[in-house]
């Protein structure tokens, strides 16, 4: 997996502002170079007065130490802020917009939107390759599965809600299948996303011997007791420039899902929308290796499948018991 880090996470800020406010006696450490060693650098009487017993010091130097520190702090803390909204800006520069055209149901998740509604704990399971585990992205907390957890704690403040990933990139269904019993079965999830194909598609393996290995997957995870929702390839040019191989995917895990009758999301033509309807060009939602989704597209994937699982528990909340053979969205 591979991230770049363009911004420090919340937490690496938080304890960089904790750093800048560490007691001045501290020797900065010699790992520190460039700009760090000039601002952690002391000035040549602030180091004779940290050798001597605090005893010693003058009450004028205590002071002034103690006015600057709070100044300090806040330009500290003021960086957490910005970064912290800038992670919740992404859509400022591309709205993210329901496709229009495109069904948005995942379908019928009574599991999980039972448990929601009840306030029970929930676990989500993000099972997939490479962009269910996050390459693409800036950095960790900005993965689908990520950006998801963050929508559903907000929206269902005091629940106990906790999305695993289980991404691993290169993978499609083969490798999946083998460790679909010890990563996701035993650890009993309510909801499985399983993001799937896009590498079956670029490793041009035998479609027939892809469906027999996700609807057997599927079936293994409804008798554990699990909502499913299949997740199709995206589009992107490593993906279109097969499109054969793409459209048989993305029929074939609309039939396994209607036949299993279990919730897909559209990827592949929520994506397209993207880029046909809302004219937003390719780059903007896809890195330069012309595969993996980047920061702003993890994000709108997170928030419309986000959407779909909100919708599911507010039909629960009002009494709209809907089966879980039904399904709102209809394979192409």
């Amino acid at each position: 997996m591979r991230f770049a880090f363009p911004f420090c996470s919340i937490a690496g800020c938080a304890v960089a502002a904790l750093a800048l406010l560490a007691p001045i006696a501290v020797t900065p450490s010699r790992a520190q170079t460039g700009q760090g060693d000039q601002h952690a650098a002391l000035a040549p009487g602030a180091k004779s007065e940290a050798a001597r017993p605090d005893a010693d010091k003058p009450a004028a130097i205590e002071a002034d130490a103690a006015n600057q520190q709070p100044g300090v702090a806040a330009k500290a803390f003021d960086k957490v802020r910005q970064v912290a909204k800038s992670a919740s800006d992404i859509f400022h520069r591309v709205p993210c917009q329901q496709p229009k055209g495109v069904p948005s149901s995942t379908g019928s998740l009574p599991h999980v939107a039972a448990k929601l509604a009840a306030g029970k704990p929930v676990v989500i399971i993000a099972f997939g390759s490479s962009s269910t585990e996050g390459y693409g992205s800036s950095a960790p907390q900005f993965t689908y599965p990520n950006r998801l957890a963050g929508q559903l704690r907000r929206q269902y403040p005091s629940a106990d809600i906790t999305v695993l990933n289980r991404g691993k990139g290169g993978e499609d269904a083969p490798e999946m299948m083998a460790r679909l019993q010890t990563e996701v079965i035993d650890v009993h999830p309510d909801m499985v996303i399983w993001q799937v194909g896009t590498n079956a598609v670029l490793r041009n393996l035998d479609p027939s011997e892809t469906a027999k290995q996700v609807e057997d997957g599927v079936a293994r995870l409804q008798a554990s007791g699990a909502d499913v929702v299949l997740v199709d390839p995206q589009y992107s040019p490593r993906v279109t420039e097969r499109p054969e191989s793409a459209r048989g995917m993305v029929k074939l895990l609309g039939r396994i899902a209607a036949l299993r009758h279990v919730g897909i999301f559209p990827r592949f033509e929520v994506m397209r929308d993207w880029h046909e309807r809302q004219a937003i060009p390719i780059n903007d939602f896809v890195t330069a290796d012309g595969l993996h989704m980047n920061d702003w597209g993890y994000a709108c994937f997170a928030q419309l499948l986000g959407d779909d699982i909100i919708r599911s528990v507010g039909a629960i909340k009002i009494g709209v018991n809907v089966p879980g053979d039904v399904r709102t969205y209809r394979p192409m």
